[in-house]
């Protein structure tokens, strides 16, 4: 069965992290038994800009999922927030998917115009630009996560498998 979503994460690159809070989270969500089986995790990437997209592109072309959620460590952030864009120094690439209808309908998440100058951006917008450049039917969209605590858990939890499930269904649908 083809994966219909590809989620992705990223590890710690700095020693004081004893953990990356974008795989914390979905370290957590894949031990619900609601987490379908077509979702396929790609975690943990390096932060290395372009060994994290190789390895991302690479699992796209071999998966072909109808949408790719790259997610990141967000310190300074107190929500989910859901990245419109990535930039390249004058060119920005968008997310196909309506990131402000998606917001809409989630409890604590906001919308961010500014995916960093780190390897999320970098990885956001060589995703982008691959689908971009290959005419792909495939949807991406980058999410920070914030830092996580017991307060803030379950709601992260719950947006976030809203997410997934919009985004899988809306992208099976534009297929």
């Amino acid at each position: 069965m083809r994966p219909s979503l590809l989620l992705t994460s990223f590890d710690t690159w700095l020693p004081h992290q004893k953990s990356n809070t974008s795989d914390d989270l979905l370290g957590r969500v894949i031990q619900f038994d609601s987490f379908p089986q077509s979702r396929s995790l790609l975690r943990k990437l390096p932060v290395d800009s372009q060994l994290a997209a190789e390895l991302t592109i690479d699992r796209l072309e071999t998966l072909q999922p109808n949408a790719v959620i790259c997610c990141g460590m967000a310190e300074l952030r107190s929500t989910l927030t859901l990245e419109s864009q990535a930039k390249r120094g004058d060119m920005a690439l968008k997310s196909t998917l309506d990131v402000e209808r998606l917001v809409a309908q989630l409890a604590q998440t906001e919308v961010s115009h500014d995916a960093g100058g780190f390897v999320c951006n970098d990885l956001y917008y060589n995703v982008l630009d691959y689908i971009y450049q290959r005419q792909l039917r495939t949807h991406c969209l980058f999410v920070h996560i914030p830092l996580i605590s017991e307060d803030n858990l379950p709601q992260l939890q719950a947006d976030f498998l809203k997410l997934c499930q919009y985004v899988e269904r809306y992208a099976s649908q534009s297929k």
